[in-house]
């Protein structure tokens, strides 16, 4: 940090890291390289405050400066790689996995995808005497509840090997036509969660929305499921934005920045 920023006080190096931060947030995915009048505009610092702060961090390695424009530095991307490994995919989630549960009573769940094929990783039983029966390690079809078309929706190779798999009738709500499929998948990216009533098992219901990752990759599916008499169609509109919300804590603790979803290729 340079001499000028530092101050006298216990909040002065607060409020600069405050604003290095502001200014390396401003590059994306998608905007990976910015000019420094870009740079001041996404920020809303003072322009002289913006050229010296930008200055300082490519002194230091953490921006790299191309002709006018500026990137994420080398230096920024090395100091930041130790971080990456080990991320424990069960352990970031696990307190908002408890949150779901809590606030909308229901077991909830976190899925990862194998193939044609869904996976329970992790989950927080509901606390009520009858529940709907998940255990970590559980296998499912993708075409066949919520969480299996959260992954059908957002991830393009998903589809692929489900239709290759075989689209297996479970009960007489089990969607196994390719056309009405593509429509639901369409309608559930719109809505931002997939909602499913006895399509893999009678008596049951799910809600799930997707887990994005640090590249905006489709990373998990997070969701509660729960016996019909409890979870109907009118019980949708409230639990529909607790789970989507669970959804963006998840992908923010796994270092996901909204903007950079990676579109389904259907």
């Amino acid at each position: 940090m340079a001499e000028e920023e530092r101050g006298g006080g216990g909040t002065t190096p607060v409020l600069v890291l405050r604003k290095f931060k502001q200014i390396l947030e401003s590059f994306t995915i998608d905007d990976p390289e910015l000019t420094l009048q870009q740079i001041t505009r996404s920020t809303g610092l003072p322009a002289s405050t913006c050229q010296r702060l930008v200055h300082n961090l490519v002194r230091e390695g953490f921006l790299d400066r191309y002709d006018d424009t500026y990137r994420v530095g080398l230096g920024l991307v090395r100091w930041a790689a130790p971080g990456t490994f080990g991320l424990d995919l069960v352990r970031l989630t696990r307190p908002v996995l408890q949150q779901l549960r809590d606030e909308t009573g229901e077991t909830a769940c976190l899925y990862v995808r194998d193939g044609a094929y869904r996976t329970v990783i992790s989950l927080a039983e509901s606390r009520h005497p009858v529940v709907r029966l998940f255990v970590v390690g559980m296998v499912m079809p993708l075409h066949a509840g919520s969480a299996g078309k959260v992954f059908l929706a957002w991830d393009k190779l998903a589809i692929k090997d489900a239709i290759g798999h075989g689209l297996a009738r479970f009960t007489p709500r089990t969607v196994v036509d390719i056309d009405l499929l593509t429509e639901q998948l369409d309608q559930i990216r719109s809505a931002g969660y997939a909602v499913s009533f006895e399509e893999r098992d009678l008596g049951a219901a799910s809600l799930s929305a997707p887990v994005f990752g640090l590249n905006g990759e489709l990373t998990a599916a997070i969701g509660i499921g729960a016996p019909t008499q409890r979870m109907t169609a009118a019980d949708v509109p409230t639990l529909a934005p607790l789970v989507a919300a669970a959804a963006r804590k998840a992908s923010e603790r796994l270092g996901y920045r909204p903007g950079v979803e990676q579109v389904a290729a259907l």
